[in-house]
């Protein structure tokens, strides 16, 4: 029997060693054995300053952002309260008072 992890995109256990990567014959994912160890660590996510974010803190733009689809422009030292943190390259998803429900990215924001 394998003792080897299962696959952490489709979690086949059919996963085989090759060289120093671990191959998923069903999906063609490779990776290492020590980025398999460290998939059991939480995301720790951070603002432009280093400052760790959790849901529902509140953070302020640290600049000028186009609204995608709009002439609008967030201005800095916006205030975006109660964000929520998800997986993805926009990983905090809030709602904008005067404009809505958007995605930012971590990098743009500073902790409050």
């Amino acid at each position: 029997m394998s003792t080897l992890p299962p696959c952490p995109q489709c979690n086949s256990e059919f996963s085989y060693e090759d060289g120093a990567l671990l191959v998923c014959p069903e999906c063609g994912h490779e990776w290492s054995r020590d980025a398999a160890a460290a998939g059991d660590e939480q995301r720790v996510w951070k603002d432009a300053h280093g400052n760790v974010l959790q849901d529902g803190d509140t953070v302020t733009l640290i600049k000028d952002l186009k609204v995608k689809g709009s002439s609008s422009v967030l201005k800095v030292g916006t205030k975006v309260k109660n964000i929520r943190l998800v997986e993805g390259d926009h990983d905090i998803d809030c709602r904008i008072d005067g404009f809505g429900s958007m995605q930012l990215k971590s990098e743009f924001v500073k902790k409050v």
